[in-house]
């Protein structure tokens, strides 16, 4: 889709939670202009539709500068070894990449406002209700570790409720939804 440069100032939250910042403008723009499409995000830097990636986010630090990368499926998808994937088009609703580009922006505007004057805990406030429900199966890849979503802590890290009812804070990390048991497959 594009990218955008946020240039950091003293006294802004973490730059790594910008992640959540384009994820809540991401989600926000898909509801709007594609409201029957079910999106979800997924920690720290995915949006799904109907559990397959249809966007992703990517950041790069230079200094007090943020790149950050947004790619949206509108109308065709790579296809990947290691998960499925969706677009826009193939849930009934194409969008013109002219028209969503410009709406993201704007949603990245009022996301980044909120993130600057508000903190991260509003982010976060902002994220969960667009993102799959707490009580979601994950696997965190590099520590090897299953446990549900239970939801962020007010820095941005994932809260991952463990099997012996410990919660465990992951602050990077590539994570995977999995599937409850009987929909394999």
């Amino acid at each position: 889709m594009g990218s955008t440069v946020v240039h950091l100032t003293v006294g802004d939250p973490p730059a790594a939670t910008l992640a959540l910042v384009a994820g809540v403008a991401l989600a926000k723009t898909v509801a709007a202009l594609a409201p029957q499409v079910a999106a979800q995000l997924k920690w720290p830097n995915d949006l799904l539709v109907g559990g397959a990636k249809c966007a992703g986010i990517l950041m790069e630090r230079t200094g007090n500068s943020v790149v950050i990368g947004i790619g949206v499926n509108l109308v065709s998808a790579p296809q990947l070894p290691d998960r499925p994937t969706a677009t826009l088009a193939a849930s009934g609703m194409p969008i013109d990449r002219d028209h969503f580009a410009p709406a993201l922006g704007i949603g990245m505007i009022d996301a980044l406002w909120t993130w600057r004057q508000e903190g991260v805990s509003s982010i976060v406030r902002a994220w969960l209700p667009l993102a799959h429900p707490c009580g979601t199966a994950l696997h965190v890849s590099e520590q090897g570790v299953d446990g549900t979503f239970d939801g962020l802590a007010d820095d941005g890290a994932l809260r991952l409720r463990r099997s012996d009812g410990e919660t465990m804070l992951v602050h990077a990390g590539d994570v995977e939804l999995r599937r409850p048991v009987g929909e394999e497959g």
